[in-house]
C-alpha cells in the first residue's frame, strides 16, 4: 500500500512535468528532430527505414518520429555534458538507454517482477486459505487489482504513449483505492450505512476539487460554467441517498428517484465535456501552428 503511494506521488509529479522539460525545450533538440524527421521520415526515407527496422521495434509500435527523438535526446545530452551542465529531463523523464523494444528496460522489468510475485503469492493464497474464509474474495480480489496495475506498469514502461500511461496512472489508484476497501472491511462490518457514508466523503472531495478547478478556469474558459451547475446539481440530488422511506407502490424509492433525477445533469455535463474537447483542440492547434 505504501510503496504504490508513494509510487502515485511520484507519477504525479512525473504527469506535472510531462507537458515540457529543459531538454525537450532546447532548440537545438527541437531542430534536431525537425532535421531528423525531414529526412527519414518521408517518401522513399521511410519506406527505406521500414525495411531496415526490426520487426520487435515495429510490432512495440515505434515510429520513424520517436527514433528521431530518441537520437536527438543523447545528441542534446551529449551537448550538456561537453559543457559541464547537468544532464536534463526530456518529456517529464530522465534519458534513458533503450534495450530491443524496451523503453525503460529496468523500470520494466522491476514492474514484471513485481506482477510475477503478486502472481505467484495469488497462486499461494488459493492453495492455503480456503474458499470459505471470510476474505477469501476480497484478498483474491484484490491480487487481480495488483496484477493489473502491475501489467499496466510493465506496458507503460516499456512504451510510453498517452494510453499506456493513462493506464498506468489509473490502474495503480484502482490498487489505492481497493487496498482502502480491504482495509475498511477487515476492521469493521462495512454494511450500507459505513458504505454511504464513504460515499458521501469521497463525493465532497470530488465537489471540492472539481470546484476548485472551476473556479481556477473561470475567467478563461466560459463553458466552466456549465461544470459548476453540473457539480451543484450533483450534490444537491445527492441529498436524496440520504432519503428512506419505503417505495412508492413498491418500485420507486429514493434511490431510483436519485438515478432518474441525474439523467438530464449527464446531459449537460456531456455537453461540458464536448465544449472543453473542442477548446483543448483549439489550443492545440494554435499552438501547432506557434510551433
Amino acid at each position: 500500500m505504501a510503496g504504490w503511494a508513494a509510487r502515485l506521488v511520484l507519477l504525479a509529479g512525473a504527469a506535472a512535468l510531462a507537458s515540457g522539460s529543459q531538454g525537450d525545450r532546447e532548440p537545438v533538440y527541437r531542430d534536431c528532430v525537425l532535421k531528423c524527421e525531414e529526412q527519414n521520415c518521408s517518401g522513399g526515407a521511410l519506406k527505406h527505414f521500414r525495411s531496415r527496422q526490426p520487426i520487435y521495434m515495429s510490432l512495440a509500435g515505434w515510429t520513424c518520429r520517436d527514433d528521431c527523438k530518441y537520437e536527438c535526446m543523447w545528441v542534446t545530452v551529449g551537448l550538456y555534458l561537453q559543457e559541464g551542465h547537468k544532464v536534463p529531463q526530456f518529456h517529464g523523464k530522465w534519458p534513458f538507454s533503450r534495450f530491443l523494444f524496451f523503453q525503460e528496460p529496468a523500470s520494466a522489468v522491476a514492474s514484471f517482477l513485481n506482477g510475477l510475485a503478486s502472481l505467484v503469492m495469488l497462486c499461494r493464497y488459493r492453495t492455503f486459505v480456503p474458499v470459505s474464509s471470510p476474505m477469501y474474495h476480497t484478498c483474491v480480489a484484490f491480487a487481480w487489482v495488483s496484477l493489473n496495475a502491475w501489467f499496466w506498469s510493465t506496458v507503460f514502461h516499456t512504451r510510453d504513449t498517452d494510453l499506456t500511461e493513462k493506464m498506468d496512472y489509473f490502474c495503480a489508484s484502482t490498487v489505492i483505492l481497493h487496498s482502502i476497501y480491504l482495509c475498511c472491511v477487515s476492521l469493521i462490518r462495512f454494511d450500507y450505512g459505513y458504505n454511504l457514508v464513504a460515499n458521501v466523503a469521497i463525493g465532497l472531495v470530488n465537489v471540492v476539487w472539481w470546484l476548485a478547478w472551476c473556479l481556477w478556469n473561470q475567467r478563461r474558459l466560459p463553458h466552466v460554467r456549465k461544470c459548476v451547475v453540473v457539480v451543484l446539481l450533483l450534490q444537491g440530488l445527492s441529498l436524496l441517498e440520504l432519503l428512506d422511506f419505503p417505495p412508492l407502490f413498491w418500485v420507486l424509492d429514493a434511490h431510483a428517484i436519485w438515478h432518474i433525477s441525474t439523467i438530464p445533469v449527464h446531459v449537460l455535463f456531456f455537453s461540458f465535456l464536448e465544449d472543453d474537447s473542442l477548446y483543448l483542440l483549439k489550443e492545440s492547434e494554435a499552438k501547432f501552428k506557434r510551433d
